[in-house]
């Protein structure tokens, strides 16, 4: 199975925070829990959304929700991805001038990423997805599955 392009990385100090609490038998412990921080996505000079993070990876979290919410597209032409720690932002830039006002007075409140917020027309493109011809066999879901699982993770490392 191959590697990741890329993990979690739960020796990072600067994703969790230590705690003190107590245990199923009452007994004191003390672990590190993960730490969810603001994080503002722009599209070249248009604010998009403020997504709750854990801090890693900000600039492919940023290029994965623009790609998702369906305001990149396989033709733009990134000229730059800016992450500025300081002031929690991210700012991606295109060759293409984007306007997504229209889209994002249209939200879809959701649960999940991002604080459950879906834009205008990202479910109308789910009709025009054409999936390949593929097989795809239970024994390579139960494999990958298990290969995420077992990945140290900041979760596991909390005790989840």
């Amino acid at each position: 199975m191959k590697k990741f392009l890329i993990q979690p990385e739960p020796d990072n100090p600067e994703l969790t925070i230590s705690v003190d609490g107590v245990d199923h038998t009452n007994s004191a412990v003390n672990t590190r829990v993960p730490v969810e921080r603001p994080l503002t996505l722009y599209l070249n000079s248009q604010e998009i959304v403020t997504v709750m993070t854990i801090g890693d990876f900000p600039r492919d979290l940023a290029l994965g929700f623009l790609l998702n919410q369906n305001m990149l597209t396989k033709d733009d032409t990134v000229t730059g991805v800016e992450h500025e720690p300081d002031i929690d932002v991210v700012v991606v830039r295109t060759e293409r001038e984007t306007d997504y006002e229209d889209k994002l007075s249209k939200k879809t409140r959701t649960s999940g990423c991002a604080q459950g917020t879906a834009f205008g027309d990202v479910m109308e493109k789910f009709e025009t997805v054409v999936l390949p011809n593929t097989t795809l066999k239970t024994s390579w879901l139960y494999a990958l599955s298990k290969n995420i699982n077992t990945t140290p993770s900041l979760y596991l490392e909390a005790g989840a």
